[in-house]
């Protein structure tokens, strides 16, 4: 059974437990601890789950050491220890009901004893972990999944050994074939391997959360060139930075600490910290961010912040943050159990009352079977099958469609959302820019005009030269030699192509030049209302034309806008991008609010003004800038054709990082909340009947205590009816 199904009785934290919660966050930063999302006055040094609910304790904060989650690798190992043993068990007990002979074959007696030796290890070593956690939630009186499991399991298990051990303790009308008296070590056994299996399925998806830390990590470099006051240089490692030290950053290098350049010129891509696909030029006293790449030349920086008050950092403390804050799933399960197990108890209890006082001898004898008979049917097996089948259907029948899905709860999430934020960059547009328009004025013509610019480009480390270059590549332009190139920081290049002089930039660059282009003026302003950059082209001292570059808009984007609208979805696009540009696109798609100029912070702190006014939120991004939201945010859903830490951070992934994905992702998530609330019914309806029967209702009316078929066959009839209603999600049509 999945943790995510968590008890909702929420115990008050009295505020030593809330101080203690807080110290020990701080104390986190030497050590890894780990704490209840739900309950954070428990704080544990190692990984285990929480004595009130019983869920898998997080990490708090990021965890030091890589590695297998121990918790998963030793439910891993008594999950196929149980599913070895349980497997013969079942044949032997459940093959006469489909016709397999397997107990004629060894006989009544040597079954019984059979099952005993292969359920033996299941019960009291793989299921130890199960009846500490029911055993915990006794102690804190807060009855949940574990209470109802430890209690079915042990009394089921208790109550076949005894009927193994001594038969004779019975009366003669519990006996069948031989004397034997009917046990249910196979219910014992068969639950524990199920709720086994929703455990290692949750775990593994738990231990994809970590990853996502650790990839933001990795994008800051483990070592720093420092130049020395003698003016030597010496590879450090990053945590032997100093705020005020000089580091030299060569191509290619990430930037080790957020700082300001003091020599040199390059354009840095900075794509983690805006989502922006094109490169910003730096010089000198620019500000640069640590973890960002630099593309082409060298800078000296002088470091500004380090270690924690970096920016990357500070990224990496709220995607730990966001993940292990966001509240757990309610677990129907657990809703039910809060209720059902007390019940129960309280029937079986009753049930040992009525028989010792009112039944027939040996009345004691009676009234411990009836009382144990309760507690044993009340246990449903299909309860851990429930989740874990619908999810493992439901992802098999997403990932057919490009939608990856991480956990139930994502799913569920996503069922009941309202408001969709939709980051600009690689989610709605390609995600790298276009060549978009040509402009030319007097006998110059298309070609021509694009030979020049791109061949000038060509040499340049300008932003946008290298979608000039492509432009001119994809209409087979063939490109010439530049002489006397020349770049200005900010304003474009200039060079000789074909013995031509060659300008290209922006208006300051050719008021520099002396080149008139007022009348070119209102066409550029046209392009930047349509969220291009428009640059101006000068050939020999005149006016010759504009270039345009944009990030264009996937082709399928405005039919998913369309379609999320019919869904009911209010949609947001926040991106860093600049207001106009960013307006031009909405307006075009038709999307409802735009929030521009945005970063990191910005978009997690939109998301939680969003929820605080009671909005149910979904973040579609797919950039490290994204990440901090997609943690965040009721359920996040990346790209995957971004970034990995994206990928990590979000509940839900379209492959093709495509928008009608989400149109995909919203009918299945629908689909399959559906489909586990009717498992769950079925789950609880067989075995919720078989109480009473097991209470001995029917004994004054047909002189039956309990039939073992009726025991067996409900347990059987629950599990194939999830498993059958389960698999219907392999038709769900997405639309």
């Amino acid at each position: 059974m999945a943790d995510e199904q968590k008890h909702h009785h929420v115990h008050g934290a009295h505020c030593s437990g809330r101080r203690q919660a807080a110290d020990n966050e701080k104390a986190s930063e030497s050590g890894a601890r780990y704490t209840c999302p739900m309950h954070p006055q428990i704080v544990r040094d190692k990984p285990g789950s929480c004595p009130i609910c019983g869920m898998a304790l997080e990490p708090v904060g990021v965890p030091e050491e890589e590695g297998p989650n121990p918790e998963l690798v030793d439910f891993t190992r008594r999950f196929q220890v149980s599913a070895f043993l349980a497997v013969p068990l079942l044949l032997i007990a459940m093959g006469p009901m489909v016709g397999l002979p397997f107990r004629h074959w060894i006989g009544e007696r040597a079954s019984v004893w059979l099952e005993f030796a292969l359920a033996t290890p299941v019960v009291l070593w793989a299921a130890l972990p199960f009846f500490r956690r029911g055993y915990e939630s006794f102690l804190n009186r807060s009855p949940n999944m574990w209470t109802l499991i430890s209690i079915g399991v042990g009394a089921a298990y208790a109550y076949s050994v005894v009927a193994t051990l001594a038969p004779g303790l019975f009366p003669a009308q519990f006996r069948g074939e031989g004397g034997a008296v009917p046990v249910y070590f196979e219910a014992s056994a068969v639950i524990v391997a199920l709720v086994f299996l929703g455990q290692v399925l949750e775990l593994r998806a738990r231990e994809r959360t970590g990853s996502a830390i650790r990839a933001l990590l990795d994008l800051a470099p483990k070592t720093a060139r420092r130049i020395k006051d003698d003016g030597s240089e010496a590879d450090i490692a990053l945590e032997e930075v100093r705020v005020g030290d000089r580091l030299r950053v060569r191509p290619g290098d990430s930037v080790p600490v957020d700082a300001t350049v003091e020599e040199g010129r390059s354009s840095i891509d900075e794509s983690m910290i805006t989502g922006e696909p094109v490169p910003v030029e730096k010089a000198e006293g620019d500000p640069v961010t640590g973890g960002t790449l630099n593309k082409n030349g060298t800078l000296v920086v002088r470091a500004e912040r380090v270690g924690s008050e970096t920016v990357l950092s500070q990224i990496v403390d709220m995607v730990a943050k966001a993940q292990r804050s966001r509240a757990p799933i309610q677990g129907l399960a657990d809703r039910v159990s809060f209720y059902f197990v007390p019940t129960v108890v309280l029937v079986a209890i009753l049930a040992f009352i009525v028989w010792a006082l009112f039944g027939p001898e040996p009345s004691m004898v009676f009234a411990i079977v009836s009382s144990v008979s309760v507690l044993i049917i009340a246990c449903p097996c299909a309860l851990g099958l429930a989740t874990p089948m619908s999810i493992m259907t439901a992802t098999g029948r997403g990932a057919q469609s490009g939608v990856l899905i991480k956990d139930a709860e994502a799913l569920e999430r996503f069922a009941g959302v309202d408001t969709l934020i939709v980051d600009k960059t690689g989610t709605l547009t390609e995600g790298r820019p276009g060549l978009t328009d040509v402009v030319t004025v007097g006998t110059w013509e298309e070609k021509q005009l694009l030979m020049l610019a791109a061949s000038l480009e060509r040499g340049s480390e300008h932003p946008l030269a290298e979608a000039i270059v492509a432009g001119a590549d994809d209409r087979g332009i063939e490109l010439e030699k530049v002489g006397n190139f020349d770049a200005v920081t900010g304003k474009g290049v200039v060079g000789e192509v074909n013995g031509r002089q060659v300008v290209l930039g922006n208006r300051a660059m050719m008021e520099g030049a002396g080149v008139a282009v007022e009348h070119l003026t209102e066409r550029a302003d046209t392009f930047r209302a349509e969220g291009k950059t428009a640059m101006f082209v000068s050939v020999d001292g005149e006016a010759a034309g504009l270039v345009a570059v944009a990030d264009p808009v996937k082709e399928t984007t405005s039919n998913a806008i369309r379609s999320l609208h019919e869904l009911g979805l209010n949609i947001i696009m926040a991106t860093g991008d600049n207001e106009r540009t960013a307006r031009a696109v909405a307006e075009r798609l038709g999307i409802d609010e735009v929030r521009a100029d945005m970063l990191p912070e910005d978009k997690q702190k939109l998301i939680e003004e969003l929820r605080a006014k009671g909005a149910r939120v979904a973040m579609a991004g797919d950039g490290v800038n994204d990440a901090p939201a997609l943690a965040a945010a009721d359920v996040g859903v990346a790209m995957g054709t971004g970034a990995d830490v994206a990928v990590e951070s979000a509940g839900i992934t379209l492959v093709k990082g495509d928008l009608n994905g989400i149109v995909r992702a919203r009918a299945l998530a629908q689909a399959t909340i559906r489909n586990i609330k009717e498992n769950l019914f079925f789950a609880f309806a067989y075995n919720a009947l078989g109480v009473p029967v097991a209470a001995g209702i029917l004994y004054p009316v047909f002189g039956t205590l309990l039939s073992p078929m009726i025991a067996a066959a409900a347990m059987s009839l629950s599990s194939v009816s999830v498993i059958a209603n389960a698999l219907r999600l392999r038709s769900v049509k997405l639309g």
